[in-house]
C-alpha cells in the first residue's frame, strides 16, 4: 500500500469536502491540489468517486427534510410542490450538461487560465451583489417561487465552466432573484442533491471500467474526508453568510485568480 498516495487522497478528500458547498469552485481547487501534490489521476476516476462522498454529507445533514418531502408526496401539496420545484431546477444541467460535458472536461478543465479568470471574475461579480442586490423578497429556500427556481437552475449551468463554481453560480443567482443569503445558499444546497447524484452516476458509468483495486484504497480514503469535512463546514457556513455576508470568499477568489494568472504570466504555471 502506497502510504504517500493516501496521504495525498487525504489531503484532496478534504479540500473536496471543503469547497463543494462553498462559493470557491472545488473544481478549480482539486484540479490545482492534484497538480501541486503529484498526484496522478487517470480518467479523473478518484475525482469522480469522492464527490459522491460531500453530497452524502449534506444529504445527511438534511435527511428530516428530505424524509418530510418523500413522505408527504401522496398527501401533502407543500411537498409536492417542493419536489416539483427541484425538479424543475435540475432539469437544465441535465439538458445543457448533456451535450456539453465532453468539451468541459477535454478542453475546460484543462486550461489554468480559464479557471484563473473564471475565480477572478465571479469574485468581483460576488463583490457587486452584495452591494447591489435586490432586497431579499424570499427568506425560505423552500418557497422559493418556482419561476425562480427554473432561473437559478439556468445559473447553475454556467458552473459547467472550471472555477466558476456550483454553489457559487447558484448563490448568486438566487440572491439576484430576490432570495436572501441563507435562503440563497440553502436553496444551493438543494439543488446540488439531484444535480450532482446524476452527474455521479453519468460519470461513473463512464469510468467504471478504470476503477482498479490498486486505486480502491485511495478512493475510500478520500470518500470518507470528502464526508467528514463537508459534513464539519456546511452548517457554520450556512451561519456565516448569514451573518457577515459573501465578501471574504469573494475576496479569496480574486486573490486566488490573480496569483494564478501572474503564475501563468512568469511562466511557473
Amino acid at each position: 500500500m502506497d502510504l504517500v498516495a493516501l496521504l495525498k487522497a487525504v489531503i484532496l478528500g478534504i479540500v473536496q469536502g471543503l469547497t463543494e458547498f462553498l462559493p470557491i469552485s472545488s473544481t478549480a481547487h482539486l484540479l490545482l491540489g492534484a497538480d501541486l501534490l503529484g498526484y496522478e489521476d487517470p480518467n479523473n476516476v478518484f475525482v469522480i468517486m469522492i464527490q459522491l462522498g460531500s453530497i452524502l454529507a449534506v444529504m445527511w445533514l438534511y435527511r428530516q427534510r428530505i424524509f418530510d418531502v418523500i413522505a408527504g408526496l401522496p398527501t401533502k401539496p407543500e411537498a409536492r410542490r417542493f419536489a416539483l420545484m427541484l425538479f424543475l431546477a435540475f432539469l437544465p444541467a441535465v439538458g445543457i450538461g448533456f451535450f456539453a460535458a465532453d468539451y468541459v472536461k477535454t478542453v475546460l478543465q484543462e486550461s489554468v487560465i480559464v479557471i484563473a479568470w473564471a475565480l477572478l471574475i465571479g469574485g468581483i461579480l460576488m463583490l457587486l451583489l452584495e452591494r447591489f442586490a435586490p432586497k431579499p423578497t424570499v427568506t425560505d429556500a423552500a418557497q422559493t417561487p418556482i419561476p425562480r427556481a427554473i432561473a437559478v437552475g439556468f445559473m447553475q449551468c454556467i458552473a459547467m465552466i472550471p472555477g466558476v463554481s456550483r454553489s457559487g453560480a447558484t448563490i448568486y443567482g438566487g440572491l439576484m432573484l430576490g432570495l436572501d443569503r441563507r435562503a440563497a445558499a440553502e436553496f444551493s444546497f438543494f439543488l446540488a442533491m439531484p444535480t450532482m447524484i446524476a452527474a455521479f452516476v453519468y460519470d461513473f458509468l463512464q469510468i467504471k471500467d478504470h476503477i482498479t483495486t490498486d486505486r480502491a484504497a485511495e478512493i475510500a480514503v478520500g470518500f470518507v474526508f470528502a464526508f467528514l469535512s463537508a459534513l464539519v463546514v456546511v452548517k457554520p457556513f450556512l451561519d456565516f453568510v448569514t451573518r457577515v455576508g459573501f465578501a471574504p470568499f469573494a475576496w479569496y477568489r480574486i486573490g486566488l485568480g490573480a496569483l494564478l494568472l501572474a503564475l501563468v504570466g512568469l511562466g511557473i504555471v
